[in-house]
């Protein structure tokens, strides 16, 4: 418990430490002006898991897709003012495949892989978004993914019957985001952005007839840093770059993401997006435990302009 209150204090203050010196470096960019029309948040927050498995509901870990692309027409300048709050939600669904290693305190390694299609397979419940606000070059975002898989399996064994297994397992990935908009053109806008990534893992085993049932839970958190790059194509479509990577041994070893997104606007407040999502995380103990996965497959989305 004191070296999970550790973790967390040391990727709080990393976090609050890099948020002040992009903000103090951005000060004397206030009084420049940034572009009038308001973004649209991208299924990947400011950051993209998440080791991530399926849901019913789309975003990731990276902030919006494409502020030119908002707009009927490409925007007027980037020299008036605006200084409004302009805020965003983006739903998504990721249908990943995972593959790793994974093994306890006794070394034991375990290889594991699962296609899109295993996971949903086993899909129970989950939920997948982003909540964006920006002001002037300030940009800020929270992504969040909780899923929940089961599955039952069941097989004869000579003299004792029939014995049934219970397998459950939950994932949830918190990440809050901070950044400044340090290229803002009609064309094309580049954000610096930090953060961390809180990370649960929980998973029990039960069987019947028997006494013999397990669970545990793996929490931790790493601090992040990353940007993203978003360039109109046209005055409806855009698309979007963007990336992270952490750890380095606060909670993970290390941890890093990348994905793609091409958008379309087909109403001035509402754009759809699709693309491609890769996240792999390194996480491993004093304890011996090691957790080596990678999650990658297509994510859908769509970003809802509020205001």
């Amino acid at each position: 418990m004191a070296s999970n209150r550790r973790l967390v204090t040391t990727a709080i203050l990393t976090t609050v430490i890099l948020s002040l010196f992009l903000l103090a470096t951005a000060a004397p960019s206030h009084a420049q002006a940034t572009a009038p029309s308001p973004d649209t948040a991208n299924p990947l927050g400011p950051s993209a898991p998440k080791a991530g498995v399926a849901s019913v509901s789309v975003a990731i870990d990276q902030p919006t897709t494409g502020d030119a692309a908002a707009s009927g027409s490409p925007q007027a300048s980037t020299t008036g003012t605006d200084d409004a709050w302009h805020f965003s939600v983006s739903p998504y669904l990721w249908l990943p495949g995972v593959h790793g290693t994974a093994s306890g305190p006794n070394g034991r390694g375990l290889g594991f892989r699962a296609s899109p299609s295993d996971l949903l397979s086993n899909f129970r419940f989950g939920l997948m978004g982003a909540v964006e606000a920006r002001h002037k070059r300030l940009v800020s975002s929270i992504d969040m993914m909780w899923i929940r898989l089961e599955d039952d399996k069941a097989r004869a064994f000579p003299g004792l019957g029939a014995i049934s297994a219970n397998i459950k397992a939950t994932e949830f990935l918190l990440t809050p985001k901070i950044g400044l908009r340090v290229i803002n053109e009609e064309r094309i806008k580049v954000d610096a952005l930090t953060g961390f990534r809180f990370w649960h893992f929980g998973e029990s085993l039960n069987f019947n007839p028997s006494s013999l049932n397990f669970s545990g839970s793996q929490n931790f958190v790493d601090p992040l840093v990353g940007g993203r790059i978003e360039m109109a194509l046209s005055p409806k479509i855009a698309a979007t770059i963007l990336g992270d990577v952490g750890g380095w041994g606060t909670g993970s070893q290390l941890e890093y993401q990348w994905a793609g997104l091409l958008g379309y606007r087909i109403k001035p407040a509402l754009t759809l997006q699709a693309g491609y999502r890769y996240l792999n995380v390194d996480y491993r103990t004093s304890r011996g435990v090691v957790f080596n996965a990678t999650t990658a497959g297509v994510v859908f989305g769509a970003t809802l302009n509020l205001k």
